[in-house]
């Protein structure tokens, strides 16, 4: 399947909690390419996507980190007004839901979106169907 790896953590939301994370991967050569965090109250959740994803898991579980993985959809977007409907409207047509999304940092000309759908292999078809690019390993290089 054509996915990439999302690392999800829950964080305690106070001050420094994510960049400890960030430190900790940084220190062992691992960038954070795409990620998306909330909070609500005492918790905060971080959903990434990171250059070398089983190094990541690794390091955080050593870390004693508590993660999570789900497979996720890195698509290419038209970069114009309305560019993101070339993505939803197909989801939307064969009712998949998308249940978060956010926008890959540095990745050159182009405009990479993570998407986290259910259900991805019916999603994956419906990309193809409309020439909707899809990523998979190659994100990682970029």
């Amino acid at each position: 399947m054509k996915t990439v790896k999302q690392i999800n953590l829950l964080l305690k939301n106070e001050p420094g909690t994510l960049s400890g994370v960030s430190d900790l991967l940084g220190a062992n050569g691992i960038n954070i390419i795409a990620f998306y965090v909330s909070t609500e109250k005492d918790e905060g959740k971080l959903h990434f996507v990171a250059n070398d994803p089983d190094k990541a898991i690794n390091v955080l579980k050593t870390a004693g980190y508590s993660i999570e993985v789900r497979d996720v959809i890195a698509c290419v977007t038209p970069h114009h007004p309305g560019g993101l409907n070339a993505v939803l409207k197909p989801l939307k047509a064969a009712s998949i839901n998308v249940d978060n999304i956010y926008p890959c940092i540095g990745t050159g000309d182009i405009t990479v979106l993570i998407l986290g759908v259910g259900p991805v292999k019916e999603a994956l078809e419906v990309m193809e169907d409309n020439w909707i690019r899809v990523l998979d390993d190659e994100l990682y290089h970029i």
